[in-house]
């Protein structure tokens, strides 16, 4: 079944005095209706509101339209079953472009099974395969050696930042911006979290519109990221910075921090907002700042 949201306008009146109102308010639910009473109830546990008098409810309407966050009003808790993993990484094909200017990735037999046939006995045959690309290619995390040259490289990153760890996803699809502020983020706890950024600009992957006016972050909200501790950020955009100009304040921000980045991510539809574990482990390679991961997500134990 599809998502549901209430969209509706409301009037608070509080007992010393004083009032806030809202037009356009959306809030998650489970099922297809919510009674006013326990709207206003939700509404009051969101914005954390005290000494409420009276909340009027107008205008509800029921949308069809994507949950924000984990859980929904008036559901039980359930992120999913044990043991589930979701693949949040594009598939490296030969000759695709990831990067408009960098080269695709050659993709070929070192050794075809055809060959290995000389080698080896009857009805035993293998294939080496052989592959030349940048690290820059697929979906790939970047170090802090990528920016700076005193920064640590794919050899010398630490597992506690991209293996097993806790994730939340921010969900910014269908904003009206493409810059992504400090605002989005405010409402999460993104401490100690794998922060992933749901754009939905990965449904544009393989086609020109992929590498024009993509969603990024703002150098707030990368400041702000990193200040509230963040311990790692993806996003399925073409680049987590705007690319317009020269300069990357995103990435400068980020990865100066050691807070490692994961672009050219997929699928974070499939992914609860929070309750699930986060991986993107690349090779250890020395002197190599950026390289492809396997990013994933298990979701339960």
């Amino acid at each position: 079944m599809d998502d549901r949201r209430v969209c509706f306008d409301f009037e608070v009146e509080f007992t010393n005095g004083g009032g806030l109102q809202g037009q356009d308010f959306r809030l998650d639910i489970a099922g297809s209706d919510i009674s006013d009473e326990a709207l206003a109830e939700g509404l009051i546990k969101d914005l954390g509101l005290l000494m409420v008098g009276k909340v009027q409810i107008s205008n509800k309407r029921i949308i069809t339209e994507r949950h924000k966050r984990s859980g929904a009003l008036a559901s039980s808790s359930d992120v999913g079953k044990n043991n589930t993993y979701i693949d949040l990484s594009h598939t490296i094909e030969n000759g695709m472009v990831t990067y408009k200017g960098l080269p695709a990735p050659l993709i070929c037999d070192h050794l075809s099974r055809a060959q290995s046939r000389e080698y080896y006995a009857p009805g035993t045959e293998f294939q080496i395969g052989r592959i030349e690309m940048v690290g820059n290619t697929g979906t790939y995390l970047d170090t802090p050696y990528h920016r700076y040259e005193d920064g640590h490289d794919l050899s010398k990153l630490s597992l506690d930042r991209v293996s097993g760890v806790p994730g939340i996803v921010v969900r910014v699809e269908g904003g009206t911006t493409r810059a992504i502020d400090w605002t989005s983020f405010a409402a999460v706890a993104v401490g100690g979290k794998a922060v992933l950024i749901h754009t939905g600009w990965d449904r544009h992957w393989r086609t020109d519109q992929y590498f024009e006016e993509h969603p990024y972050l703002t150098e707030r909200a990368a400041a702000y990221l990193r200040d509230e501790g963040a311990l790692l950020v993806g996003i399925d955009s073409f680049n987590i910075d705007d690319v317009s100009g020269g300069e990357r304040p995103v990435h400068s921000t980020l990865l100066r921090a050691e807070i490692p980045i994961v672009e050219h991510m997929t699928n974070l539809a499939a992914l609860p907002a929070e309750g699930f574990r986060f991986w993107a482990v690349p090779p250890k390679i020395s002197e190599m700042g950026t390289f492809p991961v396997r990013a994933h997500a298990t979701i339960g134990r």
